[in-house]
């Protein structure tokens, strides 16, 4: 599958690229818990916190360094950068290259994770994105 290329996010939105694939942990989860899935795979650089679909935050692997394991994680949680469904793509991409994360969390106005912008780990396309505006979750 060929992705969406960043260049081509002119009149876009987050929603034609939203990587909608939910591995969103409970908002219960303890920091040993997000450990232990950033240690399942060496691609995931944002965990996100979600309770019943309500967006509670994102952490990185680092954000959990120093904390105690038993833990609740949702503290520690970070709540922005986020984006909304409508925002144009640009800043979606913009947003998702913070800090070298390469994902935003998607976010409408009732608090709704609705999902990720992620771009590829080269920088040159939107993950989960066919060419054209076919989307894929």
């Amino acid at each position: 599958m060929t992705g969406l290329k960043v260049g081509d996010a002119a009149a876009r939105s987050a929603a034609d690229v939203i990587h909608t694939r939910n591995d969103a942990l409970p908002g219960s989860a303890t920091v040993a818990d997000v450990r232990d899935w950033f240690a399942g795979s060496s691609h995931r650089r944002m965990a996100v916190l979600a309770d019943e679909g309500q967006f509670v935050g994102w952490l990185t692997a680092d954000d959990l360094a120093d904390a105690d394991a038993d833990a609740p994680a949702a503290p520690l949680a970070r709540r922005e950068p986020t984006v909304a469904p409508d925002a144009p793509l640009d800043e979606a991409s913009r947003l998702a290259l913070v800090d070298g994360m390469r994902r935003v969390p998607v976010v409408d106005e009732a608090g709704r994770l609705l999902g990720v912008v992620a771009v590829t780990e080269d920088l040159s396309a939107f993950c989960g994105v066919r060419s054209g505006s076919d989307r894929r979750g």
